[in-house]
């Protein structure tokens, strides 16, 4: 599995961000595969954040409820992460990951396929 994210940009606090992720790859069908985002600052690990399940199920982390949504576009095999009300702290790599079969813990372990990350910078 392939995955290219994009949609990272230099914003303001309290602005908005809507991240991508293009999958593609031999036998990949969203109806078999888990997606998620984490992001990481240097120095640190990698942190999950949100986890859409292969059967649509979504899952979120405590520091991102209620401001991050994570769906997906079947016809366009794309995973989104919208961010809203972001925060100086939200500043990060992000990435999105995949596995095939089906994940419940937002946890890097649980996935075998990464993107290489697209930036988000907010500034206060």
């Amino acid at each position: 599995v392939l995955l290219v994210e994009s949609g990272g940009d230099s914003v303001q606090a309290g602005g908005s961000l809507r991240l991508s992720c293009v999958a593609s790859g031999p036998g990949y069908t969203w109806s078999s595969v888990s997606m998620a985002w984490f992001r990481q600052v240097p120095g640190k690990g990698r942190e999950g954040l949100a986890l859409i399940n292969d059967y649509g199920g979504t899952i979120y982390t405590d520091s991102v409820r209620g401001r991050f949504a994570i769906s997906r576009d079947i016809r366009k095999n794309t995973l989104y992460l919208q961010m809203s009300g972001l925060k100086p702290e939200d500043t990060a790599m992000y990435y999105c990951a995949a596995r095939v079969g089906r994940v419940f813990d937002i946890s890097v372990h649980n996935f075998d396929y990464w993107g290489h990350g697209t930036q988000v910078t907010v500034s206060s």
